[in-house]
């Protein structure tokens, strides 16, 4: 799908250099050695990148752990930091096979008004929370950019720390929601491979794979501080997915050195009237060989570890390469301070509250973050 009208063409060459790369790459001519040879240097390429990724690397996923874990408390020391998702609004306009919003879906739609609002962000706030992610579907007419806006000037008015995620804007689109209190912006291309994604999105303006990938290089271009990558495990190959997700965030990182990169390594999960989603053959082994490679791959970078995740394997991560996890997760409209408003987007698989993730935390040896000190 070609760009739409409204739809900014910034011209930029990272979408094809990625994909490019990830055309050449070949997660079964890795060998062992190769994975060694990553393993013994101090800044890796893409190719030892790729090495991590593979097939070969999958035995050695206790050497790769002792080096990640390295590198994150180097970088990191042993803070974990908290935030939790607030969705606005579910209506969208697409047609993604694999997410609860699709416009197809029965669901129940909301949209939280400004009072609304207030309230979850109180109760959130409440916990002790200082980072909040404001969600939404894809649906410019029931959402559009002036709400989004003044949701989140209420959020920046609570919260130390406010993110986005929702559906990819232009540049100066990007520019108002940073005037308005937003810091950061998540996007997700799902995956990297072309028909895989056209048959994932048969309708809707997320169709458009250029314009999704190069959000967030709109998002830096319009003064946002930080930008996450990441693929959705297991809609397509998620070992090409995550080294193109990889390159996508380094070469970002280099055109835009300031920039804070982080990753999220979501795994396809199941959705009201699709109980037979899931992570196809994505692992909790391969999830954790993605999370590894990712830390030593970009040892700076942050990684959120979510509550798709099990809670044993969310609190394993948090030791070794995940730097960011949510905690009092609801996925629905709103939730938090009232009764929830509209239907969800998948199934979460770790309920836990602040309280016990804080906890856990705590016995693990990390600690908790609840506000962004850099700011």
């Amino acid at each position: 799908m070609l760009h739409q009208g409204w739809m900014e063409d910034i011209g930029t060459d990272i979408m094809d250099r990625v994909l490019s790369a990830g055309g050449r790459y070949d997660p079964g001519a890795c060998t062992a050695s190769d994975v060694d040879g990553a393993l013994a240097k101090d800044v890796l390429d893409e190719s030892d990148f790729g090495a991590l990724l593979s097939p070969a690397a999958s035995g050695m996923l206790e050497q790769i752990a002792e080096r990640a874990r390295s590198e994150t408390a180097r970088y990191f020391g042993n803070n974990i930091s908290l935030f939790t998702p607030l969705y606005i609004a579910n209506y969208c306009t697409n047609h993604c096979s694999y997410c609860g919003f699709n416009c197809e879906n029965k669901i129940k739609r909301g949209k939280l008004a400004p009072d609304e609002i207030e309230a979850e962000l109180s109760a959130i706030a409440a916990t002790g929370l200082d980072d909040i992610l404001l969600l939404t579907g894809d649906s410019r007419a029931a959402s559009d950019v002036d709400y989004i806006g003044g949701a989140v000037r209420q959020a920046a008015g609570a919260f130390n720390t406010v993110g986005v995620e929702i559906y990819p804007l232009n540049t100066d689109e990007y520019a108002h929601l940073l005037e308005c209190g937003a810091e950061y912006v998540s996007v997700y291309q799902e995956t990297y491979d072309l028909p895989t994604y056209d048959k994932a999105h048969p309708a809707g303006p997320k169709r458009c794979f250029p314009y999704r990938f190069n959000a967030q290089e709109r998002a830096l271009r319009g003064g946002m501080r930080g930008v996450s990558f990441g693929a959705l495990l297991g809609l397509g190959d998620f070992r090409r997915d995550a080294y193109c997700a990889g390159l996508h965030a380094r070469l970002l990182q280099q055109r835009y050195p300031r920039a804070e990169v982080s990753f999220s390594v979501p795994r396809i999960r199941s959705f009201h009237n699709h109980p037979e989603g899931g992570a196809h053959s994505v692992g909790e082994r391969q999830l954790l060989q993605v999370m590894l490679a990712y830390r030593l791959f970009m040892p700076f970078a942050g990684i959120t570890i979510s509550t798709r995740e099990r809670a044993v394997f969310r609190d394993h991560a948090v030791g070794l390469c995940a730097t960011r996890m949510s905690a009092g997760v609801r996925v629905g409209v709103g939730g938090h301070g009232a009764e929830q408003k509209g239907g969800e987007q998948f199934d979460i698989s770790d309920p836990r509250g602040v309280g016990e993730i804080h906890s856990m935390l705590l016995s693990r040896g990390r600690q908790p973050v609840y506000s962004d000190i850099t700011r």
